[in-house]
């Protein structure tokens, strides 16, 4: 099946300059369907509103972590089979498997390009 290009894409970054980095990205990638969270509580009342094809979320930020949205999601019934990838600017193993345990589809250590964007989504929502 191919990836619907039009899918909405909810993208999770406190900081104002990173959601425009991932926003143009995905535009290169083709997607244009881009909404944006500034914290996981934000996220998460725009997810509880809307069917997302995926969710980009930054790990570290406040008040609440893109960790805890991650638990969250996979906590409620009706999100809990969104696609989720992972973004942080550390790559400590543990944070890796923390989040996979708690349920991340992929992990992207900034800093990242379009071809490694769309590396980790086509592992998570398929090839486009």
């Amino acid at each position: 099946m191919a990836v619907d290009l039009n899918m909405p894409i909810l993208i999770v970054d406190d900081y104002k300059t990173m959601l425009r980095i991932v926003r143009n990205l995905l535009k290169q990638l083709g997607f244009d369907n881009v909404d944006e969270a500034t914290d996981g509580s934000e996220a998460l009342t725009k997810l509880r509103g809307r069917n997302y094809g995926l969710v980009i979320s930054d790990w570290n930020m406040e008040p609440m972590t893109g960790f805890q949205l991650l638990k969250e999601v996979r906590s409620d019934a009706k999100l809990g089979e969104t696609p989720f990838i992972m973004v942080t600017a550390e790559s400590k193993t543990e944070n890796v498997i923390t989040a996979k345990k708690a349920g991340v589809n992929n992990y992207i250590v900034k800093p990242f390009n379009a071809a490694t964007l769309k590396t980790k989504m086509s592992s998570v929502i398929g090839e486009f």
